[in-house]
């Protein structure tokens, strides 16, 4: 069985944005269908539609969280309160790792917006951008955080 990691970086491999790659692992376990997790985790890839802000994965993984711990009562502010609480735990450890949870730091980028139109997924695409470990990363800083939670 492979890990969430690891589906998370085989369906970046596939041409999945980041975003899409590690909340798309984890629908199953929350009975989302995937087309509908690849649907609506799209719009932040490439740190909110090649804006080059929060890293998509790193939205994903807030998004997993948000499942996990997430609440509906607005008048619940200790619920609110557990879930950032527990959302600063998975991004402190993917931040220790990388160093920045932000797109266009961890790529190396100087522009702060880039064009919407996405680039080709070639070789040399995949040689140049780290997005395929920290799809990886990301998704393991999730797991391991639900498998902590017993």
């Amino acid at each position: 069985m492979s890990s969430k990691a690891e589906i998370a970086k085989e369906l970046f491999l596939k041409g999945y944005n980041c975003s899409q790659a590690v909340f798309g692992a984890f629908c199953e376990d929350f009975g989302i269908k995937i087309e509908t997790g690849l649907v609506l985790s799209s719009g932040f890839g490439g740190g909110m539609a090649r804006r080059r802000e929060v890293c998509g994965a790193v939205s994903g993984a807030v998004m997993v969280l948000s499942l996990v711990h997430g609440y509906s009562d607005t008048e619940n502010a200790e619920a609110k309160k557990h879930l950032y609480e527990e959302v600063r735990k998975v991004l402190s450890s993917f931040e220790n790792e990388t160093g920045s949870i932000i797109c266009r730091e961890l790529l190396g980028l100087e522009e702060k917006m880039s064009a919407p139109t996405p680039e080709a997924r070639t070789k040399e695409y995949y040689k140049k951008r780290p997005c395929a470990e920290l799809v990886y990363l990301a998704a393991q800083c999730v797991e391991n955080h639900i498998a902590s939670l017993g």
